[in-house]
């Protein structure tokens, strides 16, 4: 198995960088350690709290970076904001184990 660990570093940037933008709002309180906020969808954003494992997954990875070009790092939402179809990323996510 390879690891590529410049990803994974530049996956935790874009996330700290997402989460700095944010407020500390009782939405954001609510978030387990080792879990964060993502926001889905294409036109109504849905709020999904998942695991920070995630991060080291390729395919999240390279969500993260559509995320980067589509939004920067200036996420409306105050969390990481994921430009894909909520079908898509439940998809995703639960082969990935990461709910």
């Amino acid at each position: 198995m390879v690891i590529r660990m410049p990803r994974i570093i530049q996956a935790r940037k874009i996330l700290k960088r997402s989460l700095s933008n944010g407020s500390t709002t009782p939405a954001s309180m609510d978030i387990p350690k080792g879990y964060f906020a993502i926001y889905v969808g294409e036109q109504e954003k849905k709020r999904f709290v998942v695991s920070v494992s995630l991060l080291s997954e390729p395919t999240f990875q390279e969500l993260l970076h559509q995320a980067e070009e589509e939004f920067g790092y200036n996420h409306p939402m105050g969390g990481v904001t994921i430009p894909c179809s909520e079908d898509v990323f439940t998809d995703l996510a639960s082969r990935l184990g990461a709910f």
